[in-house]
This record gives C-alpha cells, sequence and structure tokens, in this order.
C-alpha cells in the first residue's frame, strides 16, 4: 500500500523553482487543488520578486467542527512555530481564503540543507494548519494528559462538511471515522477494502500498529453526535492511538496520516477499481480472440514449405515440357 506525502509536490517544485531563480523578476500566479479539498493560490509579482503571497482555502467546516477566526484551533500557534520569521500571517487573509502567508525567501537559511527542509514544511501547509487541533491532542497525550477546557468528544474536519472524531482519555485516544463516498460502486470497494485493512492489522509483523476497528454502526462513544454527523454508508473506522505511537518523530507521522486517512483509502478504492477493469478488459479481448478462431473457414489451410502439389498435364503439355 502507498502512503500518501505530507508535502505538496506542485507547491514544493515551486518553491524550489522560485528559490533558485531570484534574480529573475517572474510573474507568478498560480491555482490549484489537491485532495478535493484544499485549494491554494501563488502570487509573485515582478515589483518584489524576493516576497511569494501563498494563500489557502480549507474545506469548509461542518456544523460540529469549529473554526475560530476561519482556522482550525491552535492553526496560528502551529504556523509560528513551524515558520519562524520566514513566514508573516496576512490578516484579513485574501478573498476566497481562509489563510494568506507571506513569504520572504531572502530570509531562508544559507545552508541548503536546512533550506531544503523547510521548504518542504513550508509545502507541507496542509498538515500544519488541518493538523494542528489533532497535533495538540497527541501531544498531551505523549505526557498522559488531555487538553483542558476541551470536550471529550472532539471534531475535526477533514473533508468539505465532513469530519473525524476524537475520543480523549489521558492514557489513550479514540480517532473515529465516518466513511462515506458517494458512488455506490466506491461505496462497495471501500467496505469490503476496510473490512481487509482491519485483518491486516492481526498480523504479527503489525503489533506494534495502532489497533484498528471496523463497525457498521456508529461506535458508543458518539451517542451523542448528531445523526447528520453520523451518515456513513461505508462503515466507521476506529484506531486507538497510545502515547508509544507519538512519541518524538512518531508524533508528524501520526499526525499526517490520520488527517489523510480519507484520502488514502479514496486512492486504493480507485486504484483498485482501475486494477479490476483493466482485467474486465483483458478477459474480454481474449473471449473475442476464442471466439474468432472457433469461426469455420476463417482462415485459409496453409501449406508447409515441404509440402508437393500435383497437375495433370495434356498429352501436348507434356510433350512441349519434354522438347524443352
Amino acid at each position: 500500500m502507498i502512503l500518501l506525502q505530507s508535502q505538496s509536490r506542485f507547491l514544493l517544485q515551486t518553491l524550489l523553482n522560485r528559490v533558485q531563480n531570484l534574480e529573475k523578476a517572474v510573474e507568478l500566479d498560480y491555482h490549484w487543488v489537491e485532495f478535493n479539498d484544499v485549494r491554494y493560490h501563488i502570487l509573485v509579482s515582478t515589483k518584489n520578486p524576493n516576497v511569494l503571497l501563498l494563500s489557502v482555502s480549507l474545506p469548509t467546516p461542518p456544523p460540529e467542527a469549529v473554526f475560530m477566526g476561519g482556522l482550525p484551533g491552535g492553526a496560528i500557534e502551529a504556523i509560528k512555530a513551524a515558520y519562524g520569521v520566514v513566514v508573516h500571517i496576512l490578516d484579513p487573509p485574501r478573498d476566497g481564503f481562509n489563510l494568506t502567508l507571506k513569504l520572504n525567501l531572502a530570509k531562508l537559511p544559507p545552508d541548503e540543507e536546512h533550506r531544503y527542509a523547510l521548504l518542504v514544511k513550508i509545502a507541507s501547509v496542509r498538515e500544519v494548519v488541518l493538523g494542528a487541533p489533532l497535533r495538540v491532542v497527541l501531544k498531551h497525550l505523549a505526557s498522559r494528559t488531555v487538553v483542558p477546557d476541551v470536550d471529550r468528544v472532539l471534531a475535526l474536519v477533514h473533508r468539505p462538511k465532513e469530519s473525524f472524531f476524537l475520543v480523549s482519555q489521558p492514557d489513550k485516544v479514540t480517532v473515529v471515522f465516518p466513511m462515506r463516498f458517494k458512488d455506490s460502486v466506491d461505496t462497495a470497494f471501500a467496505t469490503s477494502f476496510l473490512q481487509e485493512f482491519v485483518e491486516a492489522r492481526r498480523a504479527a509483523g503489525l503489533n506494534n500498529a495502532p489497533p484498528c476497528l471496523w463497525s457498521p454502526t456508529p461506535p458508543l462513544e458518539l451517542n451523542e453526535a448528531s445523526a447528520e454527523a453520523l451518515s456513513a454508508n461505508a462503515g466507521f473506522v476506529s484506531f486507538v492511538i497510545f502515547p508509544r505511537h507519538v512519541e518524538g518523530k512518531k508524533l508528524d507521522r501520526t499526525v499526517w496520516n490520520l488527517s489523510t486517512f480519507h484520502a488514502y483509502v479514496s486512492y486504493h478504492v480507485k486504484c483498485s477499481e482501475g486494477f479490476m477493469h483493466t482485467r474486465m478488459r483483458r478477459r474480454v479481448e481474449s473471449l473475442i480472440q476464442a471466439l474468432d478462431r472457433a469461426k469455420p473457414g476463417g482462415e485459409e489451410k496453409k501449406k508447409s514449405p515441404n509440402s508437393r502439389s500435383f497437375k495433370r498435364l495434356s498429352l501436348s503439355e507434356a510433350r512441349a515440357n519434354s522438347i524443352s
């Protein structure tokens, strides 16, 4: 199975190209969307080529997930901690976006390795912003505490008008994903995939992975959630995160994998569909070839190189051949 990278490849490549050509006054104006929920906009003017404006539009939160100032809780603090003096947050952001960052490329670290690491972190702005509240909860889990003044069941946005849930306890955090798909074929594939996903977790080599459960009905921890928030047609997936899963560098990987779990499942569902369509086309082609071979008189008999044919000659033809 393939895990998605945290950084936006297009954003990272754009930043690298811009840094390598700072002496060139080139105007940039790029728009694109990733993961079907986050929209990006890059703007660079020829008047100030060292400044790059990066705007980000986040998915619309459902009623149970609350944004503060248009951003998830803890996002501002996470941005300042991740980017330092290189990035300045514009208030208010550009129209149509939740966040606009002003990047001063002249303040990037001179060391190439550190500069590249910071650019990768900037290209991972989706993880930094949307994963901020999840990171706060998991940091408290690492110290075996819970976030003060926060409900025990916390809803976090991860897709347009869709959320997943955190159930926090001092010794563990249960993460519950209601799985929704618009297409009935995707729903059938996803349900089968998730059931196999849970079975694969029981393999001997995955003993240290978080426990995983799938159920067609919501877990008891979500009894207080609204019916709309729990409307899932592919069941519910639950992960139990323990302190050992968020120690040290494991925290970043855990935050990203949980934040993009639905995209991860959707990716493999589409891959499975493509694989089955390819197999079906090959099967149909082989059946058509078999039918063509079965047609009577469809092919002329081929003569072997050693085969000989004889023709009865008339008396005059025989005499002419003998004279010649």
